[in-house]
């Protein structure tokens, strides 16, 4: 029983994770950088998928071009994985600064 009561502990965490991600209040790459336990077990491609604005077409994209298998856990991810797929969620926002600094 106490197993099945972790297991949902687990679940409403990685719910509540997810639903920040969505509203932004929670950043993909802070959670991919340090998984909390709740996302450790969660796929990466699940995480992805929680970001407003990010589709099951980038999700795989994203996961294809960093070599990363879509049913691989966020802390199952190497550090070159890690840190391939933060660059490319972030061009965005690198973009953005580089030219508004001209």
């Amino acid at each position: 029983m106490r197993s099945l009561g972790r297991a949902n502990q687990i679940r409403t965490a990685r719910a509540a994770l997810k639903d920040d991600l969505a509203s932004g209040r929670a950043q993909i790459e802070d959670v991919l950088t340090h998984p909390p336990a709740c996302a450790a077990t969660a796929k990466v491609s699940d995480l992805l998928l929680a970001v407003h604005g990010v589709g099951p077409t980038r999700v795989a994209r994203a996961l294809t071009r960093c070599h990363i298998p879509y049913a691989k856990t966020a802390a199952a991810l190497t550090e070159r994985q890690r840190a391939a797929l933060i660059a490319l969620l972030r061009p965005e926002q690198t973009h953005k600064e580089t030219a508004g600094s001209r």
